[in-house]
């Protein structure tokens, strides 16, 4: 009996990162050559969202969705001024996480009418705030309700709220669970109807509800699945409710491809869920909204961040292309946000696309620490000082979710093309 050796695996891949062109050997952003674009913004690194990449995705995502479905952004995904510009013209609504981000909405020409207001420890000034400005506040306590009624008498403006839940299940393969079992997060779903009723006593103005039961998931199935759960949910929900729904936001959780072997999301049962789910909205909630809440689907892939190499450093045989950039300005690119096992992000040399010889580098950024890791053995063209590392995926969670201040560095500009 003779033995045959197994077949070498060959590493997964990274889903291409298609949504550029690049040519002469330089990715374009916008349009424009990757060095003409660093030149243009003064300094590296920075940010470069593509604002065709996020009308793109919008629109895909419009032709695939009922019109009845209406579609928000989460700006807690990127906050930057002029993105959230672009994507009022381009969405329904806006979803912020603090006064601060209301101020950016508000600044951007939202309509208040359709900007929501979540997060678990909303400051009292902030409740205030949201009624004055005449936002929805998704009630994340039964704390929220006091000062939301004491504000609203005060100003002679109704407290517009909607109940957000914590439903009984999870969103099975997201990346990051915000629902079921205990949580910070929304009312759990057994105490809703006491809330409810103490929402009716004090005369806030109840709209309806938000569930959001996890983010960056990849698996059509499972999105459809806690789809269907929460508006079953909110069907049972709504029998205690004090008024009828205006408003039902079954959150997000479409993810985005970041680390090899993730394919993108299959659109399609997605849709075709939610036009089931809008049928069935139109017949048992008619006077309701239905809304889906996403951040990173929307910006995520439209975004790069962009470091240049500093040195072209061996150590006992390994090369590291030290960059000026590094996990200061994008914390979950290195790792560090969440991540359990590290993983690259799909990196390039932005400079010298498609070029040949490829070696096996690390790309480290300037800080006194270990964690600073960009690319961990990653295959790249033979880079030299002055050359421009470009990290994918970047549109989403990258300066404003990243530690900037650390070790005095210069931060990072960010810029829409």
């Amino acid at each position: 009996m003779s033995l045959t050796p197994a077949a070498s695996k060959t590493p997964p891949a990274h889903a291409p990162m298609n949504q550029f062109a690049a040519g002469d050997g330089e990715l374009r952003i916008g349009g424009m050559p990757l060095t003409r674009l660093a030149a243009r913004v003064g300094q590296t690194p920075f940010y470069a969202i593509d604002r065709s990449v996020v009308a793109a995705r919008v629109a895909e995502l419009r032709a695939a969705l009922p019109p009845a479905v209406k579609l928000h952004y989460a700006m807690k995904a990127n906050p930057m001024p002029a993105l959230v510009g672009h994507l009022v013209g381009l969405v329904d609504g806006i979803d912020v996480a603090s006064a601060g981000e209301l101020k950016v909405a508000l600044d951007a020409g939202a309509d208040p009418r359709h900007i929501s207001f979540a997060g678990p420890g909303k400051r009292d000034a902030e409740l205030r705030q949201a009624v004055a400005a005449g936002i929805l506040v998704n009630l994340e306590s039964a704390r929220e309700i006091a000062p939301l009624a004491q504000a609203s008498q005060a100003l002679g403006l109704p407290a517009r709220v909607a109940v957000r839940v914590n439903p009984d299940f999870e969103l099975k393969s997201s990346g990051m669970k915000m629902g079921g079992g205990p949580r910070p997060f929304g009312v759990d779903a057994e105490r809703v109807p006491a809330v409810l009723a103490e929402i009716g006593r004090a005369g806030l103005a109840f709209e309806g509800f938000h569930l959001f039961a996890g983010s960056q998931n990849l698996k059509a199935e499972a999105i459809v699945d806690a789809q269907r759960r929460s508006f079953e949910l909110a069907l049972r929900l709504a029998e205690a409710a004090p008024a009828p729904l205006r408003f039902l936001n079954l959150g997000g959780g479409f993810g985005i491809p970041y680390f090899p072997g993730e394919q993108r999301l299959e659109l399609a049962p997605v849709a075709a869920n939610l036009a089931a789910i809008a049928a069935d909205t139109a017949r048992l909630l008619p006077q309701a909204e239905l809304v889906i809440e996403l951040g990173r689907y929307l910006v995520g892939e439209a975004g790069i961040y962009v470091c240049r190499v500093l040195d072209r450093k061996v150590s006992r045989g390994h090369v590291y292309l030290v960059t000026d950039g590094g996990l200061h300005h994008h914390l979950s690119a290195s790792g560090n946000f969440g991540q359990v096992l590290r993983k690259n992000y799909p990196l390039a040399i932005g400079n010298r696309m498609g070029e040949a010889g490829q070696e096996t580098v690390s790309v480290v950024g300037p800080l006194c620490t270990p964690l600073d890791l960009l690319g961990d053995r990653v295959l790249l063209p033979a880079a030299q000082a002055g050359d421009l590392v470009v990290v994918f995926q970047s549109g989403a969670y990258g300066a404003s979710a990243s530690p900037q201040a650390f070790l005095g560095h210069p931060p990072a500009l960010e810029v829409l093309v």
